[in-house]
């Protein structure tokens, strides 16, 4: 299968929006927002964007599907083909005027990521990656670390934000990996954090309950980078749960290990039964 024009299509849409949302970043559109749920925020620029990526994936492909956060599925359900789009990861920060916040679209193929850009429209950093032809960052090719394992490792994450999420087995988590690293970042944007994973920037990234539309697109990054990615478990089922383990292989296996050994001591179980991460 040709994935060139869908790729080329994805990062026309993906640059068009990140231009839309850099239009619309002062205070006014900032501050213009809504609560969909305690702590998970939506803006006037979400929506806007949201529509403005669903009508031009319509026009080109009006026979395929799209998720997207903000409108839910649009198109056709069945089609093999499923967009899926994250129109502003990382709204928390886009209202408090932090700039890293992005644009996220993947195609879906029978359920596989097969296409992935994230856009980064403050920093101009254009993530792309299309299956069996590598990752790229701003047209130039890029890989995962090579680091050989933990010690001196810098690891990316995201906290559960919501009271009843599953704090305690994250904090066990965070407790065991801070030791001999050189730290833990929380940027609040899962679609950048596994950007970084792919070129080497994060060493590995690991956060519970995200959305599908929130990681489909760095999750292909990462793979196309030379990096792993399973569940928390270990499993093939991260874009099923939302609960995703990523970094090189090294880095993977290790981090895996000590996840497991965690389990097997009897911490509380690190995912929860219900996404609490998110778009934040």
């Amino acid at each position: 299968m040709n994935l060139s024009p869908y790729a080329s299509v994805a990062e026309k849409v993906t640059l068009q929006a990140g231009r839309l949302i850099l239009k619309k970043s002062n205070q006014q559109y900032r501050h213009s927002f809504n609560q969909k749920e305690n702590n998970d925020f939506v803006t006037s620029v979400d929506i806007a964007v949201n529509e403005k990526i669903v009508e031009e994936l319509s026009k080109v492909y009006p026979q395929h599907g799209i998720l997207s956060e903000e409108l839910g599925h649009q198109g056709n359900k069945d089609s093999p083909y499923q967009w899926l789009v994250d129109p502003l990861d990382g709204t928390t920060n886009f209202i408090f005027a932090i700039p890293h916040y992005a644009v996220s679209i993947a195609l879906s193929h029978n359920g596989t990521p097969a296409v992935g850009i994230v856009y980064d429209p403050v920093k101009n950093e254009l993530f792309t990656a299309t299956q069996g032809c590598g990752a790229y960052l701003n047209g130039n090719r890029i890989r995962v670390s090579q680091r050989e394992g933990l010690n001196g490792a810098l690891l990316g994450t995201g906290i559960p934000y919501r009271s009843d999420g599953p704090i305690d087995a994250y904090i066990e988590l965070l407790r065991n990996f801070i030791g001999d690293t050189s730290g833990i970042r929380r940027l609040g944007a899962a679609s950048l954090d596994l950007a970084y994973t792919a070129c080497g920037r994060l060493d590995g990234f690991w956060e519970p309950g995200l959305h599908l539309w929130d990681i489909a697109a760095g999750v292909l990054l990462v793979q196309e980078a030379g990096g792993l990615i399973s569940d928390l478990d270990g499993r093939n089922a991260h874009l099923d749960s939302g609960d995703i383990l990523a970094g090189s292989p090294a880095i993977h296996k290790e981090m895996l290990q000590r996840i497991k050994t965690i389990k097997s001591q009897g911490a509380p179980r690190a995912a929860g039964e219900k996404r609490m991460a998110g778009d934040e």
